[in-house]
């Protein structure tokens, strides 16, 4: 029986030796959403585009809702609320298709030699193109209304990378989870939906509660959200000590997912 390492240098070899096949595969992932479709990647653009008017007009026309009660700007509240949309929708493309990862891809359990490890991550590159899409998206709007954005968005990998880690270790647990619990995929859907609306996505963590912002700062989508925000828009540094925090619960995280997926993996083929 083939011997399946949890150690974290195994998964680093595992990436390297494997970046051409994961390069080949995110490729073939962003193209594949796309094919036969007549404005192509032009959706990568168009579609956070419209989903954010969609929001923006809902939000701050329909129900009149403001980002704080000293402003009016529409453009602010598109801005603000767009930041958040990029950092959620990362993490919903990578969690939502986690499940479905292994059990979409018996071939390359039963029949092919394939670095199942890698499949979480290349859906990560996946989701981060469509997330830098985002980011560009946004840089652009932002020069346009407002001048050179701020020098704090140098802090944004800093910020993203243990974000990444949280994700690519929640991908790999659920993708493992997934063959064994064929309901988790519905259970995922309906945890991601809740998260989109307990995040501070559509508002400022400051417009709840102080108890209750303790108690939402437990998502682990919230404090991103709110450092990614503060980066971009309002020039702020992150808060180093509560950074550090999160880079710790992401490492531990990751390593976590991934060993209970290499513990797992040898029972996939029975299963499926």
């Amino acid at each position: 029986m083939q011997f399946h390492s949890i150690s974290p240098a195994a998964l680093l070899a595992s990436l390297w030796q494997h970046a051409g096949l994961i390069r080949v595969s995110a490729r073939r992932e962003v193209l594949g959403r796309y094919q036969g479709s007549l404005l192509g990647l032009f959706w990568t653009f168009f579609t956070p585009l419209f989903m954010l008017a969609i929001y923006t007009f809902v939000f701050s026309v329909v129900f009149n809702a403001r980002w704080g009660a000293d402003t009016d700007s529409k453009a602010e509240f598109a801005l603000l609320l767009f930041a958040g949309l990029i950092v959620f929708n990362i993490f919903s493309e990578c969690i939502t298709r986690a499940p479905g990862l292994v059990v979409g891809n018996v071939n390359y359990v039963k029949k092919v030699v394939y670095p199942l490890e890698i499949l979480p991550f290349v859906i990560l590159l996946s989701a981060l193109f469509h997330g830098s899409i985002g980011f560009a998206v946004w840089v652009l709007a932002y020069i346009a209304l407002f001048g050179a954005p701020h020098w704090t968005v140098l802090y944004l990998p800093l910020i993203l990378l243990p974000f990444l880690f949280l994700v690519m270790g929640l991908s790999w647990a659920l993708a493992a989870l997934g063959v064994y619990l064929r309901d988790i995929t519905q259970f995922v859907t309906v945890i991601t939906s809740m998260l989109m609306f307990l995040s501070p996505i559509f508002y400022p963590l400051s417009a709840l509660p102080e108890n209750f912002q303790q108690i939402v700062l437990i998502n682990p989508l919230a404090i991103i959200i709110e450092m990614v925000r503060g980066a971009l828009y309002f020039g702020q540094s992150p808060d180093f000590r509560m950074l550090a925090g999160y880079w710790l619960v992401a490492l531990l995280c990751a390593w976590l997912g991934f060993a209970l997926f290499q513990k797992t993996r040898k029972g996939f083929a029975d299963v499926l």
